[in-house]
C-alpha cells in the first residue's frame, strides 16, 4: 500500500474540483475590526476588510467583553486545568449557564467548548436517554447535528428542508408509542432562510415528539433579549432543547444547550463530548457571560445589524446580482461554480482588499456554491460602497449571470 499515493490523490481531487481550502492568514486589529491584517506566503502585508466573519456584532472587540477576560485571566490565569468534573468546574462557568438558562428561559444550561461539540454529544446521548428513539432532522441540518445523530446509532427521518408537510408523512408513518424528536434549526446560515418553527412545535404537539432546535446563527441576534428566533416569536417555551453558541454573536468561543434541570443532568452526566472534554478558560467563559448579559439589555447593536444587512441587500438587488434574501441577515450571493467561486475571492482579496472566503461543496450542494457577506454594525456605508463597487466590476469581468430585472 503507498499511503502517500493515496493522500496525493485525494488532495489533487479537491484541487481539481476547485474546492481546496486555503486558510489565510487573518489578524484581526481589536478595536479596529472588521479591518485586518493579511500576511501573504511571501511574508508581505496588507490591511483588509473582512467580509465573512460570523463575530456578527463585533462583541469580540467590546470593551465590557474585554474587561471580563482581562480580569478573569488575571485571577484564574489562562487554561481551566481541566475538565468540569475534575478541576475545569469555576464560578465562571457557573455564572455564564445561569446566564443562557436565563436567556432563553429554561430551568438549566450546559456549556460546551463549541456549538459543535454541543450539537454532537446531545444527540448522540439522547437514544440512551430514551430507548428507541427516533429521531427526525431537516435535510439542511448543520455537520454537527448530522454527527450527532449517526453516532447515536438510532432509527433516523430526514425531511425535506422546512417541508412541514412531509414531516408530518413521516410522522404518520411512526409507530404512535415510539419516542421521537425534531430537529432542526432556526436560521439556515448557508441561505439564510427560517425554519417554521411553530408548524414544526405544531407537529410535536399532535404526534408527542421533543423539539431540538439550533439556534446558533440566531442568539444575539434576534429576540428582544437576544434569545433568537423563538424568543422573538414567543416560541421559547415550545421548545424542549435549544442549541446556540458563544462564538458568533456573542464574540467569544464555546457553545451550549438549555433545557430542563433534569435532561440537563442527564446529558451532561451520559455524554463523553462534555465528560472527557477540557472546560473553557475561565477568561473565555467569563467574557461570554458579560458579552450574554450585555446583549440582554443593549438592542442597539441588534438593530444596527439589521439595517446594515438590509442595505448591503438593497444596493446588491440594485445590480441584479444573484443574491438570495429570506429576510435575515445572512447575504449568500449565487456564483454556482466552484473555479469561479475561488477566483472571485482570490481577486477580492488581491485587488480590492476584501477578505470572503469561498463557500463550495461539502458545505453547499454543487451547482450552489457562493459568497456569503455577513455584515456587521462596524462595516460603515464606505465599506459596503467599496464592496459593492468591486463585486460589480468582477461580475462583469468574468462574465456571470445576474437575476432579471424586477418588473
Amino acid at each position: 500500500m503507498n499511503y502517500d499515493q493515496h493522500i496525493d490523490q485525494a488532495l489533487m481531487r479537491l484541487h481539481e474540483e476547485g474546492r481546496y481550502r486555503v486558510f489565510q492568514n487573518i489578524r484581526r486589529k481589536n478595536q479596529q475590526f472588521p479591518r485586518a491584517v493579511w500576511t501573504k506566503l511571501d511574508g508581505s502585508t496588507k490591511e483588509i476588510m473582512v467580509w465573512c466573519g460570523n463575530d456578527y456584532l463585533g462583541m469580540g472587540q467590546h470593551p465590557v467583553v474585554l474587561e471580563a477576560l482581562k480580569d478573569a485571566a488575571d485571577m484564574a490565569g489562562a487554561g481551566s486545568g481541566g475538565t468540569r468534573n475534575i478541576s475545569g468546574n469555576t464560578s465562571y462557568h457557573h455564572q455564564l449557564e445561569n446566564e443562557l438558562a436565563d436567556l432563553h428561559k429554561k430551568e438549566r444550561a450546559v456549556v460546551f467548548t463549541s456549538a459543535y461539540n454541543a450539537n454532537e454529544a446531545t444527540l448522540s446521548v439522547l437514544p440512551k436517554l430514551f430507548p428507541g428513539l427516533i429521531i427526525l432532522s431537516d435535510e439542511l441540518n448543520h455537520a454537527s447535528m448530522i454527527e450527532g445523530i449517526r453516532h447515536g446509532f438510532c432509527e433516523k427521518h430526514v425531511f425535506r428542508h422546512n417541508d412541514v408537510a412531509h414531516l408530518r408523512e413521516v410522522l404518520q408513518s411512526l409507530p404512535a408509542d415510539a419516542p421521537k424528536l425534531i430537529a432542526f434549526e432556526s436560521l439556515y446560515s448557508m441561505d439564510g432562510d427560517f425554519g417554521p418553527i411553530t408548524e414544526i412545535c405544531d407537529l410535536a404537539d399532535e404526534f408527542n415528539a421533543l423539539t431540538y432546535i439550533d439556534e446558533v446563527h440566531a442568539v444575539g441576534l434576534y429576540g428582544k433579549r437576544g434569545g433568537g428566533i423563538t424568543e422573538r416569536d414567543n416560541l421559547t417555551q415550545r421548545i424542549d432543547i435549544i442549541n446556540g453558541t458563544l462564538a458568533k454573536a456573542y464574540g467569544v468561543m464555546g457553545g451550549y444547550i438549555a433545557t430542563s434541570d433534569k435532561l440537563a443532568d442527564a446529558i451532561r452526566s451520559y455524554a463523553p463530548g462534555f465528560i472527557f472534554t477540557t472546560s473553557l478558560p475561565p477568561a473565555v467563559a467569563a467574557a461570554a457571560a458579560a458579552s450574554v448579559a450585555f446583549l440582554k439589555t443593549d438592542n442597539s447593536l441588534r438593530d444596527i445589524h439589521q439595517a446594515k444587512a438590509q442595505h448591503l441587500k438593497d444596493r446588491l438587488r440594485a445590480l441584479n446580482l444573484p443574491l438570495d434574501d429570506h429576510g435575515s441577515h445572512i447575504v449568500p450571493v449565487h456564483v454556482g461554480n466552484p473555479v469561479k467561486c475561488k477566483m472571485l475571492s482570490d481577486m477580492l482579496l488581491e485587488d480590492h482588499g476584501v477578505y470572503v472566503q469561498p463557500i463550495n461543496f461539502p458545505t453547499v450542494p454543487r451547482g450552489t456554491e457562493r459568497l456569503r457577506f455577513t455584515p456587521s454594525p462596524v462595516h460603515t456605508d464606505k465599506m459596503i460602497n467599496d464592496l459593492v463597487t468591486a463585486l460589480d466590476a468582477l461580475w462583469q469581468h468574468c462574465a456571470l449571470n445576474r437575476m432579471e430585472k424586477s418588473a
